[in-house]
């Protein structure tokens, strides 16, 4: 069996940059097993397995683009949300198969995510839950530890899907150095730490560790950003601002806090075109 798959770096200005993220186009599901084992062969942070056909369980459409059901997994799990795989799903089939459409809609785990084409030229505006923090109790020792293996002092405690954590300055951000030996033994998806920006035109920067998910430092994380966008858009009074992930290769995050749904916009660039041959599943 042969498939396609296509690399593309995502939240970048440039190849290089951003978060790699590979797009597997699908005639139909295979086992989960499979899909997880070439997601653990890929050994990128994400690889996005997408088919046209929609289950039969999916809520109706929220409109008539053209709608797809797209699946995420890290090189250990499938995860319930990822921004970055997102914007290079939909990056492929914009140049692939829909040159001409505005919009597209995915059916995933978190309901239905629009991707449309942003005012910027070679935009890519994705609109996903907000995420809603909630204060850590004092004495959580799962967040005890995560502090201790990060180094930090936060100024609060926080978790939604991860862990949050924002701190006084961009530098101490920069400074982490985190125990991912600790980390992974944690029963949390990954944790985020974040600060105000220090450069002209960022907001807020931020850095993404994984623990459950199976990866260390994520370049960029689309998915962090709709849980921290609504507490920084509180902190700082404006509902629309731009982040920056300061991981080694970085990328800029455009956010929109909108009620209980945030629009994050970014650039895509193909790296690679390719193809994957697995087992005949009859065993021939």
């Amino acid at each position: 069996m042969r498939l396609r798959l296509i690399q593309i770096d995502a939240f970048a200005d440039r190849v290089f940059q951003g978060n790699p993220a590979a797009v597997m186009p699908l005639p139909g599901w295979l086992p989960d097993a499979v899909l997880q084992a070439v997601a653990e062969e890929n050994n990128l942070s994400e690889t996005a397995f997408y088919t046209a056909e929609l289950p039969a369980d999916a809520a109706p459409p929220p409109g008539d683009d053209p709608a797809y059901h797209l699946r995420w997994f890290t090189p250990a799990v499938e995860v319930d949300l990822c921004g970055h795989a997102t914007l290079a799903t939909a990056g492929q089939l914009f140049d692939d198969v829909h040159p001409d459409a505005r919009r597209l809609l995915f059916w995933t785990r978190s309901g239905w995510l629009p991707v449309g084409r942003a005012d910027r030229d070679g935009e890519l505006e994705l609109d996903f839950p907000a995420g809603r923090l909630r204060a850590v109790p004092d004495g959580d020792e799962v967040s005890a530890a995560a502090v201790a293996a990060l180094g930090i002092e936060p100024e609060h405690r926080f978790q939604d899907t991860d862990l949050v954590y924002p701190v006084r300055s961009a530098a101490e951000v920069r400074a982490v150095a985190a125990d991912f030996t600790t980390l992974a033994r944690l029963p949390v998806r990954g944790a985020i730490v974040t600060a105000p920006g220090d450069t002209d035109g960022v907001d807020f920067v931020s850095r993404w560790f994984g623990a459950g998910a199976g990866a260390f430092e994520d370049p960029v994380t689309g998915s962090a950003h709709s849980q921290i966008a609504p507490y920084w858009a509180e902190r700082l009074g404006r509902t629309t601002l731009t982040a920056r992930q300061i991981s080694a290769r970085g990328g800029t995050v455009h956010c929109v806090v909108d009620g209980d749904r945030v629009r994050l916009r970014g650039s895509y660039h193909r790296y690679l075109d390719g193809t994957v041959t697995l087992p005949d599943p009859a065993g021939r």
